[in-house]
Order: C-alpha cells, then sequence, then structure tokens
C-alpha cells in the first residue's frame, strides 16, 4: 500500500517521520500551518527520511470568545492529543514533528509527543504581523482596547472600525502574549522546540528556514533515540515556568491559562506533567 503513495523500495528502508498540522481556514493562527507542514517534509525529506503529513482538528479560542463555541476549546486539547496518538500509534511513524498554531494546539500536541515519546519536536506556527491604522501600528489588543476607546468617545466608530479592520493583517498566531505565544514560549524553554520557534513569525523567511531545520533535527533525535520523556523533565518544566513567569509587564503579562496545561494540580490524566509522571505538589 505504501508504494501507491509514491514511495520507492528503497524509501521502506528509511525512517518514517508524521508532520501533524493543525491546519484549517477559518482562523488566521492556522491557515497557513499546511504551508509550513510542507516545508518541514522538504527538511526531512532533504535528511533522508521519509515525511508523512496528517491533520488534526481545532478550535479558535479568539473567534469563539463570548459564545458557547467556547465550551468546545478545551476539549479540543484532547482531541487534538488524541488524534495524533491515534495516528501515530496506528501508522507507527518512528518521529514525530508537530505544526500547532492557536492555543489549545499547543498543549495537545505537547501531551501527544509525551505519550507517544518517539523523537520528536515542535515548530510553532508563529506570530502574526502587526497591522497599520491611521499611521499608527496597531494589533489585537489595539481593537480589544478601541471598543473602550469609542465608549470613552476618544474616536469614532470609523477609527474604531478602521482599526479592527487592520488589526490582523494575515496569518499567525495573536499579537498578544496570550496562550499560543506563552505556550509557545514555554515549550521553546522546555526544550522541545528549536531556539527562536517562539519568536520567528508566521509568515517571515526565518520561519521557513526553522520548518526546513526542523527535518535535520528530528533525524538527530532519530539517530540519538532521544526522546519526549528524556527532556521534559521536572527541571526542563521548571525552567518553562521561570521563563513564562518573566515575560510580560503589568500592561501585557503572560496567559495565566498556563497552569491549566502544564503543572499537575489536578486529576485529568492528560495534563502535559501527569503524564509524564511529574509531581509538583
Amino acid at each position: 500500500m505504501l508504494y501507491a503513495t509514491g514511495l520507492t523500495k528503497s524509501d521502506l528502508d528509511k525512517a518514517q517521520v508524521g508532520i501533524a498540522s493543525v491546519w484549517w481556514e477559518g482562523n488566521p493562527c492556522n491557515m497557513h500551518l499546511n504551508d509550513l507542514a510542507a516545508h518541514i517534509r522538504e527538511g526531512v525529506e532533504a535528511s533522508g527520511l521519509i515525511g508523512m503529513r496528517f491533520n488534526t482538528i481545532g478550535v479558535s479560542d479568539g473567534i469563539s470568545m463570548g459564545t458557547r463555541g467556547m465550551s468546545f476549546s478545551l476539549q479540543s486539547r484532547d482531541l487534538i492529543a488524541d488524534s495524533i496518538e491515534t495516528v501515530m500509534g496506528g501508522q507507527w511513524y518512528d518521529g514525530l514533528v508537530t505544526v500547532p498554531g492557536c492555543d489549545k494546539n499547543m498543549p495537545g500536541v505537547m501531551m501527544a509527543m509525551a505519550r507517544v515519546n518517539r523523537p520528536s519536536l515542535m515548530v510553532y506556527g508563529g506570530t502574526i504581523k502587526a497591522g497599520k491604522a491611521a499611521g499608527q501600528t496597531v494589533d489585537i489588543i489595539s481593537a480589544f482596547q478601541s471598543y473602550g476607546q469609542y465608549l470613552a468617545e476618544s474616536i469614532n466608530d470609523e477609527e474604531r472600525q478602521e482599526i479592527v479592520l487592520n488589526a490582523c493583517p494575515g496569518a499567525g498566531g495573536c499579537g498578544g502574549m496570550y496562550t499560543a505565544n506563552t505556550m509557545a514560549t514555554a515549550i521553546e524553554a522546555m526544550g522541545m522546540s528549536l531556539p527562536y520557534s517562539a519568536s520567528n513569525p508566521a509568515v517571515e523567511q526565518v520561519k521557513i528556514d526553522e520548518c526546513v531545520e526542523a527535518g535535520k533535527a528530528v533525524r538527530r533525535l532519530l539517530e540519538l533515540d532521544f526522546k519526549p520523556r528524556d527532556i521534559m523533565t521536572r527541571a526542563a518544566f521548571e525552567n518553562a515556568m521561570v521563563m513564562v513567569s518573566v515575560l510580560g509587564d503589568r500592561r501585557m503579562p503572560s496567559c495565566t491559562s498556563l497552569p491549566l496545561h502544564v503543572p499537575q494540580k489536578s486529576n485529568s490524566p492528560l495534563m502535559i506533567s501527569r503524564r509524564l509522571a511529574i509531581e509538583f505538589l
């Protein structure tokens, strides 16, 4: 059956790497991830491996916020973990590269890596570029604040609409220290993504270069048989939490949802550290 996918006889002697993309069109955080997954595959195959892309689901917290749809956000984390584990288990790929973009994507792919425990790393989809409105730099925070400015009559409705229209100019995670950027930073500090993965913008050449380098990195992990549970130690989690603690300022602190995903403070068997049997209490 693998011959039908385009593999040759010599390809069957090569290690196979699953490339899990959290792509869908309806969210700027995720709409470019298939393109990044293609670049990862280029890097994987240039390193003498076989890359096999597959997809999982996601929910946009930013779009669902304030609606009943938000009740599906946290469960999407677990569905992401389950679906990646299912494909990796069923197909028995030798390694894994994940490409998440939005909030619950990151803990979802990390829980899958911890469960599967084969050589793995994460490539963050990257943050969005800032926009421009009335000659000023704007982002999603500007869009949130513009409504208050309008109510306070410091801007008119036309000016508010101009900010909203230009706050998110293209692909990438929300331009604030919300769950996506916070989790990406924590995961990089933990050692589960390449250096600068959390800060490389979504649509810059450096992000494409990172994707190609991920192929080389997963090859090295396979050669060393270096697995997620070798990397995600208690010290690595502590390093990640220290990093998150020092990020941001009073105007834009780091996301407070990190404890929902990282430390073992509930009875959920799906939290990252609990899956690794790391105790914090």
